[in-house]
């Protein structure tokens, strides 16, 4: 069956984005692996907006991407869709493989990322390929990704119809398959991504690429040997500043990102959080993205509010307030237990000071040195500093203050100087302290919950004063 790309309809809030196109840079490939990093929008900045959806690769590009990567499937009917599983359940909810489905289903389908982004997220329409391409595939650089491995030939066509679209694709390709003899035959460029398990074929599968890729979760030593071997090596997937130091310092030159806005500066964008729009703010990331959207805190945009649970001594980066950029400065924010109080030996709270944005979490050994300052449920409010790779740190300063009470807000303060550091409780009397330090002031700040199970702790009005 010839496949088709559909017909284009998409309407509303997704024909209306948010479009810079005199912002937005032009891009080739010449142009976009010129520069020293690059950046791919992974899944068209998955970390932004929902993954590979219209919407996605458009806020991508407006944001600087140079590059989108773009997943495609077709359908039972010929029709080349943008989306990452040969499944559509994780993404609409509905269990559809979508080879099997014809595209007249998928339009009744939505792309819902709530729980990833947050319950203000909007619901999205399944993306066709050639709305994507009939926006992009001239102005910027398109990472093409067939996910089904059979529809070569009728994309290579496809990409054939768009003037000087080998200046603007990439054939995007597990290292092992085969697609790719086709692809340089046809006269594109070639990334291969080797995962960890393909390390071990670098050698014998290297040869076919322009580009070669490694994931973020390979070694040191992986990398470097994949550096070494004189091609543009492209990282999947960046979600931090500090993943982005480590890969340049590696030699890595290409960075396939999943928050871009957030990764492509290194400048604070905001002094308040984000909660009450219902949306997680760019930087803002739970302690890790290797395990699913499981681990996202839930936002509440009606309280404001973002509420850490679960059992992995959760911390939350509030990447879009950092780096604070002054030596001085203060954190103000409010927290609770909204369900019943922790142990004695249990606590809660803000970490700061951090000089990367590395994940810190209390009572976890962490490969960044920082503050924490945390509450028990008997009042007492405690400072501690933490050199890198401790776990529990040296107590500077403790205020005795009320218990907490389930359900009671509590605001607590810090104040940051070249000297030392102050902490307050100032809800109630208002209890306060000061310590001398000179241990690290960084700008990363992060909140806490420091134990395993127990009730939830929820935070809101997190400021920079």
């Amino acid at each position: 069956m010839a496949l088709s790309s559909g017909c284009s309809s998409q309407t509303g809030e997704n024909h209306a984005l948010e479009k810079h196109s005199g912002s937005a840079k032009k891009s080739t490939v010449a142009s976009l692996t010129a520069e020293t990093p690059f950046y791919i929008a992974h899944r068209g900045s998955g970390d932004n907006w929902p993954e590979h959806t219209a919407i996605a690769y458009a806020q991508a590009i407006a944001a600087g991407a140079g590059a989108i990567d773009v997943a495609v499937n077709a359908t039972k009917d010929g029709v080349l869709v943008c989306h990452h599983d040969r499944n559509t359940e994780r993404m609409t909810g509905q269990d559809h493989l979508i080879a099997d489905t014809d595209y007249a289903t998928l339009q009744e389908l939505t792309v819902d990322a709530r729980q990833w982004l947050g319950p203000g997220t909007e619901l999205q329409p399944i993306t066709l390929l050639k709305d994507v391409l009939d926006e992009h595939a001239e102005t910027s650089v398109i990472f093409i990704d067939d996910k089904q491995g059979t529809n070569t030939l009728e994309l290579l066509g496809l990409m054939d119809e768009y003037s000087n679209s080998r200046e603007h694709f990439v054939w995007k390709q597990s290292a092992r398959g085969r697609q790719v003899l086709a692809v340089r035959e046809a006269g594109y460029k070639a990334w291969g991504y080797f995962d960890v398990e393909l390390m071990s074929e670098l050698d014998e599968l290297e040869k076919d690429f322009d580009f070669l890729g490694i994931s973020h979760l390979a070694t040191d030593e992986a990398i470097r040997k994949i550096v070494s071997l004189g091609k543009p090596v492209i990282c999947w997937e960046v979600h931090h500043r500090h993943m982005r130091e480590r890969l340049s310092n590696l030699g890595v030159q290409g960075m396939m990102c999943s928050n871009i806005p957030y990764v492509m500066t290194s400048k604070p964008a905001a002094r308040v959080d984000a909660f009450k729009s219902g949306k997680r703010a760019p930087g803002d990331l739970p302690w890790t993205t290797d395990r699913g959207w499981r681990v996202q805190p839930r936002i509440n945009e009606i309280a404001g509010s973002i509420t850490l649970s679960g059992q992995d001594r959760p911390s939350y980066l509030m990447g879009s307030m950092a780096p604070v950029e002054r030596s001085i400065y203060e954190i103000q924010l409010e927290l609770r237990w909204p369900e019943g109080l922790p142990e004695n030996e249990q606590h809660a709270g803000l970490c700061f000071g951090q000089s990367s944005d590395a994940p810190y979490r209390v009572v976890i050994k962490s490969a960044v040195a920082g503050y924490h300052l945390v509450l028990r449920r008997n009042g007492s409010l405690e400072l501690f500093h933490r050199d890198a790779e401790e776990a529990s740190g040296t107590l500077l300063g403790k205020l005795e203050t009320d218990p907490v009470v389930s359900g009671q807000w509590i605001t607590l303060w810090v104040n940051s100087t070249e000297t030392g550091i102050g902490f307050a409780r100032i809800d109630s009397l208002g209890w306060r302290k000061f310590v001398r330090t000179k241990g690290t002031q960084g700008g990363y700040l992060s909140l806490s919950k420091n134990y395993p199970e127990g009730p939830p702790v929820e935070f809101r009005q997190i400021k920079l004063i």
